[in-house]
């Protein structure tokens, strides 16, 4: 006879841990990361340091290299054009419009 709310908490679901408070997962970790922005003519590309991303981000252009992190709370410009990367936000930063992902 098992309750309704039963659930594994030594195998947790990946759904539940995301939902989570980062204090509250069963092994601590942090949910920020660095971003590397690399801008290559007309895109931007950004490797998220410890995972396998790659994200495309359009630019005007300039061959510019990037770093910033994920929950930045100024705003990011390019070095050379100028370019605004990110507006900060109350948890991590929003990329410009036009931005686009893979």
């Amino acid at each position: 006879m098992g309750l309704q709310n039963d659930i594994d908490l030594l195998n947790p679901l990946i759904e539940l841990e995301k939902k989570m408070h980062k204090l509250k997962l069963l092994v601590l970790t942090v949910n920020s990361f660095f971003m590397i922005y690399v801008c290559v003519g007309i895109n931007f590309f950004s490797l998220g340091v410890g995972f396998c991303l790659v994200k495309d981000v359009k630019c005007q252009g300039c061959f510019n290299i990037t770093t910033m992190f994920s929950h930045s709370q100024t705003v990011v410009v390019c070095g050379n054009c100028q370019t605004v990367l990110c507006q900060p936000t109350g948890g991590k930063a929003r990329l410009t419009e036009g931005c686009t992902f893979r």
